[in-house]
């Protein structure tokens, strides 16, 4: 049963997806298939039903219309291109959090709540009005008492409470859709649902956001490429983040770059440099790189706020990347094939030769275009598209990945249409691969293994005379323990017990014929009956129980 309050809110979403001609996806529903002829007598379904725009123009519309948590829902599944259909994936990219913002004495009464003191014993100044205001939090400059410009971060009240409201009707909906619709089955509604909450609930507190924000800006600290703000921890709690105040110009203001004299295509390399170095060499990037994100100061250095949503890899997940990217610039389907299996990216027993048939299928027509023009994030889209009919899993890591370097390559060749993505990355990948596989790759892990070594090494020699003296003395056992063996130990002994019952219940079974002859003799009648009858019965039933492995 659907308690009354989501009921009404779902009455509420069903009338706003009419509104936007999204009656197919309601209608879709087994409930409603039998009334499905209604549609034709509804004004939603006639007005403008021949000019009608594009099905993911009108699921972004009903998103923004139902409000900001729909629309941070929107912006979040836009990243789920391996499930989405290019034209809704491109329409949800469009979501902006165009949110109101909540009133600034709100904020104060949140600032003043979480660090213990009114805002004017916290600032010098402090600005009632946002800067800026999105769905899950708001920004009001201010100064500390130092003279220092700062930017205070408050998650918006109630907010948390709203959020796990509506989550529990995004939970109703996607079950609902899972049971009843075949197509939307496929995209998997109730994971992409359980996706976003993690995501969501992340973002609301604001102090790992901090931590984000400290650990991107001591990776680039001192760095000409980035510059990450300042993180004020004495006033940040998990509802409010104080942090330097920054100024640039925002990173899709081309004019405006182009008139402050900024390098558009050096901009545009260091885009790329930025992020394959966030991936390779810190393994922690910036997953909602937009450029309402993005700034770029006087002299050309990228500023970056907002690190709600970061993601890492793994080194083993680091070297099959690139080693898949150089492969696939090289036309080697072969080895990007083989590289799936060992990652554990699809399964083992999946056979090579049709992988990489598949692979070559979407890979070859991308050579037929000018390098500029190639995409490493559709690439790895399709990739991952062919992936999945071989059953792979979808890593999420690796989908935050896809959709940042879609993100960095939009903005890449926005700044500079000639951008060459291959040639600013390629030395990179080759370099960072050398370091991970090569002679300095084996210096390195030496290097950085002595310490525990010169630990370990003293152990040694009591070690090893301890083993030799209880080989000695007859008293050395060695335990081994394998999973094939332990299946060939269960396997063996199922057999024996099987055995034994088919052994036993023959027993029975002649004792049993022996009584039955035996019923006409000196035993009463009725008792030889019984007992042959009895052992005839368990004997046919352990016979049974024994071929057929019980």
């Amino acid at each position: 049963m659907i308690p009354v309050r989501e009921g009404i809110r779902l009455v509420h979403i069903t009338w706003v997806l009419l509104r936007h001609g999204l009656d197919e996806f309601i209608l879709a529903a087994h409930l409603f298939r039998p009334i499905r002829f209604f549609r034709f007598f509804s004004p939603f379904y006639w007005k403008d039903h021949g000019r009608r725009p594009g099905y993911g123009v009108r699921i972004r519309h009903a998103l923004e219309d139902l409000g900001p948590i729909y629309v941070k829902f929107g912006q979040i599944l836009s990243t789920r291109r391996d499930l989405l259909p290019d034209d809704i994936a491109d329409e949800l990219c469009k979501l902006q959090d165009r949110v109101p913002p909540f009133p600034g004495e709100h904020a104060v009464t949140v600032i003043e709540s979480a660090l213990g003191q009114t805002v004017d014993e916290l600032f010098d100044d402090f600005e009632v009005r946002p800067l800026a205001s999105a769905s899950i939090a708001q920004v009001h400059p201010a100064r500390l008492k130092d003279g220092r410009e700062v930017v205070v971060k408050v998650v918006r009240p109630g907010i948390e409470k709203a959020i796990r409201r509506d989550l529990e009707l995004l939970y109703i909906i996607a079950r609902l859709a899972q049971r009843y619709s075949a197509d939307l089955r496929r995209l998997r509604p109730v994971e992409v649902v359980h996706e976003y909450e993690k995501t969501i609930i992340d973002e609301l507190d604001l102090t790992r956001e901090a931590a984000n924000a400290a650990q991107l800006r001591r990776n680039f600290l001192g760095s000409e490429l980035l510059y990450v703000p300042e993180v004020h921890w004495d006033f940040s709690r998990p509802q409010v983040m104080v942090s330097e105040r920054i100024y640039g110009i925002p990173v899709d203001e081309i004019d405006e770059l182009r008139a402050s004299g900024i390098d558009l295509k050096m901009l545009g390399e260091r885009g790329v440099e930025i992020f394959f170095t966030q991936v390779f060499r810190d393994n922690f990037f910036h997953a909602d790189m937009h450029p309402g994100n993005i700034f770029v100061a006087p002299d050309g250095k990228y500023i970056g706020v907002d690190f709600g949503i970061m993601g890492t890899l793994t080194t083993e997940d680091q070297r099959y990347l690139a080693e898949n990217l150089l492969a696939f610039f090289h036309r080697d389907y072969k080895r990007v094939a083989e590289l799936h299996v060992e990652s554990g990216w699809v399964p083992p027993e999946t056979r090579i030769d049709e992988f990489e048939a598949a692979i070559r299928t979407v890979s070859e027509p991308i050579w037929e275009k000018p390098i500029s023009e190639i995409s490493f994030g559709h690439f790895l889209l399709r990739l991952f598209q062919t992936a999945r009919r071989f059953d792979m899993e979808v890593q999420p890591q690796l989908v935050l990945l896809q959709k940042t370097l879609l993100n960095i390559e939009g903005l890449g060749r926005q700044l500079y249409p000639e951008l060459d993505l291959w040639t600013t990355a390629k030395p990179f990948m080759e370099r960072w691969i050398s370091e991970q596989v090569g002679p300095r790759a084996f210096v390195r892990r030496v290097r950085e293994s002595l310490p525990q070594w010169s630990e370990d090494l003293p152990e040694i020699p009591r070690l090893a005379h301890r083993v030799l003296r209880q080989a000695a003395d007859g008293e050395l056992k060695v335990q081994w323990e394998s999973e094939q063996l332990a299946q060939l130990q269960q396997s063996l002994d199922s057999s024996g017990r099987r055995s034994r019952r088919v052994v036993a219940g023959s027993g029975l079974a002649v004792s049993g014929a022996i009584l039955l002859a035996a019923g006409s003799g000196p035993l009463a009648p009725a008792v030889g009956l019984g007992l042959a009858a009895a052992c005839g019965t368990s004997g046919l039933a352990l016979i049974l129980l024994g071929l057929h492995g019980r």
